[in-house]
Order: C-alpha cells, then sequence, then structure tokens
C-alpha cells in the first residue's frame, strides 16, 4: 500500500466527510486517482461509505478498521511479548485485540518474523496469580467511566447480593483482581470487579465525576497520619514488589495514611509477618496486634 493511501485512511479516521475533489487537492493529485484510491481501500475492507447529494461525500463507517500495523521486525518481537503477559491478565478490556493480533496480523508476518516469535515464547513466561473471574465487564466499566455515564449491578458484598447505582471513576488491575473506583451518593467506594453482576450503563451523565488517574493523584496527595514501619532486610526486599509499601529506604517506611484505612493496611501488613514492626502511631500498632491476637485464638487449645 502507498504512502498516500495510508494518508487518507489516518485522514478518513478521523470521523470527518471528505469529497473526492476535498482529498485531491489536499493530496496535489487528480480526482480519477483519488477514486481510484478509493476503490482500492474499499477492495481491502477499509469501511467507507458514500453519502450522496449537495453535501454529500466519503465518510467511514462508525465501526470502523484503523489502519494496519506498521512495525519494524524489533516492534513486531515486542508487541508478541506484551500479548503474552496480557494473556496472563484475565478480563483485558477489550480483549479481543490479542485474539485478533495473536493470529491475523501474526499470520501477515514474513516467515522468518513468525518462527523467531515462535521461538521466543518458548523462552518468555510471566509468573500471575489471577483470582476466579466469572464473566468480563472491564469493557463496559471502561466506556461507562469514559463517558462519564452511572451504571447499576448487583454486588455480592458481606452482608449478601445487593442493587448499587453509582458514577464509575474507572478501572484498575492489582494482584490478580480488577477494581472500580466508583462515587455511590456522596461517598467514594472501591468495589472488585468480578464480584458484580447484571451490568446495565445508565442514560444519567454527570460531568463532574473524575477520572481515575485525577483521583489517584487526589487519594495520593491526600491529608492522613504519618505511619512509620520498620522492615528487615528480608521484609525490605518483599516490600520491594508491594505497590503500598515499595518506597522502603534503610529498612524504613514513611508515609501518610487516612485513618479510615488503618483496618487495610493492618491486613496487609500481617501479611508480613515477623519482617515488618509498626513504630507509630500507636491506633495502627494496636490493630495489627488486635488481629494476631484473633488470629492465635484460631489455633488455642479446645
Amino acid at each position: 500500500m502507498n504512502q498516500r493511501r495510508l494518508a487518507m485512511m489516518r485522514l478518513m479516521d478521523s470521523r470527518q466527510k471528505f469529497t473526492a475533489r476535498e482529498l485531491a487537492e489536499r493530496f496535489e493529485v487528480s480526482v480519477r486517482t483519488i477514486q481510484r484510491d478509493l476503490d482500492a481501500l474499499q477492495a481491502l475492507g477499509f469501511p467507507l461509505y458514500t453519502e450522496v447529494g449537495a453535501n454529500g461525500g466519503y465518510r467511514v463507517l462508525p465501526n470502523r478498521i484503523l489502519p494496519p500495523l506498521q512495525l519494524s521486525q524489533q516492534e513486531a518481537l515486542g508487541l508478541f511479548m506484551m500479548l503474552e503477559y496480557l494473556e496472563q491478565v484475565p478480563d483485558f478490556p477489550y480483549g479481543s485485540v490479542r485474539e485478533h493480533l495473536a493470529e491475523q496480523y501474526f499470520s501477515t508476518l514474513p516467515a522468518d518474523v513468525q518462527e523467531r516469535i515462535t521461538s521466543m515464547r518458548d523462552h518468555i513466561a510471566f509468573i500471575q496469580h489471577p483470582g476466579e473471574h466469572v464473566n468480563a465487564l472491564t469493557s463496559e466499566l471502561l466506556t461507562a467511566a469514559s463517558d462519564k455515564r452511572a451504571i447499576t449491578f448487583m454486588y455480592h458484598a458481606q452482608s449478601g447480593w445487593k442493587r448499587v447505582n453509582v458514577y464509575p471513576f474507572g478501572i484498575y488491575y492489582e494482584q490478580g483482581y480488577w477494581y472500580m473506583p466508583a462515587r455511590n451518593k456522596d461517598r467514594v467506594l472501591l468495589y472488585r470487579v468480578d464480584r458484580m453482576r447484571e451490568l446495565t450503563v445508565l442514560d444519567q451523565t454527570d460531568d463532574s465525576v473524575p477520572a481515575l488517574k485525577a483521583w489517584l493523584k487526589q487519594t495520593e496527595d491526600r491529608a492522613g497520619e504519618e505511619v512509620v514501619l520498620l522492615f528487615t532486610a528480608f521484609g525490605a526486599r518483599m516490600a520491594a514488589s508491594d505497590v503500598l509499601f515499595r518506597a522502603v529506604v534503610d529498612q524504613e517506611w514513611r508515609g501518610l495514611v487516612p485513618r479510615s484505612e488503618f483496618s487495610f493496611t493492618a491486613r496487609r501488613l500481617l501479611s508480613y509477618g515477623p519482617e515488618v514492626k509498626v513504630i507509630s502511631p500507636p491506633e495502627l500498632q494496636e490493630q495489627v496486634r488486635s488481629m494476631l491476637e484473633q488470629s492465635v485464638k484460631q489455633y488455642g487449645q479446645e
């Protein structure tokens, strides 16, 4: 495919409408040449349609096929290694792209590049421990969050199933699960996506709903009480791969934690066992101590 036709695909994919004469003037060729280009693009499957009349022109169908990738050999190898990694992430939004690239794009590559990719797959692994996922809602949730639309769904909480109406901020993946922070009336609550069922995207919109990254930054900057933790050398190594405590310096971690999150933080610290000690504040020390005592009681003599 020549560079002019690729440029036409990118231009027309902007969802604007162009006449053949406008395209001819833009690319400095004849109208006849442009019409041949358009016929060639349609023959390749590019979803063009024509609007007739005084205000007519060429436009791309809404559910369009984007221009093909033009990658170097190194970029193609990197792309397929990324796909190998993404295969370990369950319910990846718009996940059909993995199968499309792995099969259709792979089949268009030269034989030597295909052989190289096949060989490399036997020498790389991404170890994940995903939770149990029953249905994939991530694509719908991401679209609803982007459009700032309300959603309703059934949620399996500690008290059982309940109907929830919220405005989602977005979704993020952590330790095998997808999470969705959302505004529920005047509060922000965090939902695990695998516990959601019967999702419906509603017509209501609210432009004041923040984007996920803006909310995460705001969360990081919000006021909290200073927490000081002392890790052992081994605990510091463990914390290096923990998104919450990885900012350890000389085996010490300092950070601001809202009191409302002390319970969550205490449970997280229990997973470190004797490899971490809470230096302050006393309230967090007491929560960790209380949880440890409850754990020990489960193994007491009867």
